[in-house]
């Protein structure tokens, strides 16, 4: 009889503060969302959240897929990588290494998302990066940074390399690694990552068409940036907040039981 993840760990409703359990909720369904829209590698790429008012932080189990995580089976850590229940499973060091280097920095993010999407990774090997070719490319650009490859990361001494190539932007592009998302909340840090992998398929799609592309002003990208700004609610040009509640209610149709 095959076991299924959520049989593993019991529910931690009750278990943890009222926030945690929210956050638990809304990481578990940022899990799935990678899932469906097929951006997994597997086992091996994570993301993480904040425990509200600590320097905790949740990641996935080392060995799950991502349509296997639960509120309950996420695994809390320390900014130091110490596991705070003592049956919860093992993480992904790289995983560590990276979500705790922008954890340790950046107060104002709450959520780090990284995937190893082929259409990503064929970007980060480009070596102009990024191009303004694209609306999806210009919300990206506008605090857009990259870092250069230097191995798998479980080097603790490419946390500081990380802190200092990322700033104070919220996308990142790992050089022949892949893509790197983050936000003050999950709802947006979703938008984010969806938008920068959409750039990244449209631009490989572009490139490889062979013809001469337009690439738009910086003037109207800074245009962009500022009328989006002004016209979404929260100030931002990318307000995850507007389509969080419909992709929940897509997960509870087709992918059910991330809030257990």
């Amino acid at each position: 009889m095959t076991t299924k993840a959520s049989d593993v760990q019991p529910s931690l409703k009750g278990e943890v503060s009222a926030d945690e359990w929210i956050t638990r909720v809304e990481l578990a369904a940022f899990y799935r969302l990678v899932s469906y829209y097929r951006w997994e590698d597997l086992i091996y790429t994570h993301i993480s959240a904040k425990v509200p008012g600590t320097e905790e932080f949740l990641i996935n189990p080392y060995g799950l897929f991502f349509d296997e995580v639960t509120a309950s089976n996420l695994v809390k850590i320390d900014l130091s990588g110490n596991k705070l229940s003592s049956d919860a499973q093992d993480i992904n060091p790289a995983g560590f290494i990276i979500h705790s280097a922008i954890h340790e920095v950046r107060p104002d993010v709450q959520c780090i998302c990284h995937v190893h999407t082929a259409d990503g990774i064929v970007v980060s090997m480009q070596k102009d990066g990024l191009l303004p070719i694209s609306q999806q490319a210009t919300f990206v650009r506008e605090s857009l940074a990259y870092h250069p490859y230097e191995g798998v990361s479980f080097n603790p001494e490419e946390k500081v390399r990380l802190q200092q190539h990322l700033g104070a932007s919220n996308f990142l592009i790992l050089a022949n690694h892949g893509l790197l998302a983050c936000g003050e909340n999950v709802a947006d840090t979703f938008l984010r990552i969806y938008t920068l992998q959409r750039a990244c398929e449209m631009q490989v799609k572009a490139l490889s068409s062979g013809v001469e592309l337009l690439r738009i002003p910086p003037e109207i990208e800074n245009y962009t940036i500022q009328l989006t700004s002004k016209v979404n609610p929260n100030g931002r040009a990318l307000d995850g907040m507007l389509s969080w509640p419909a992709l929940l209610r897509r997960l509870d149709r087709v992918s059910p039981g991330y809030d257990n």
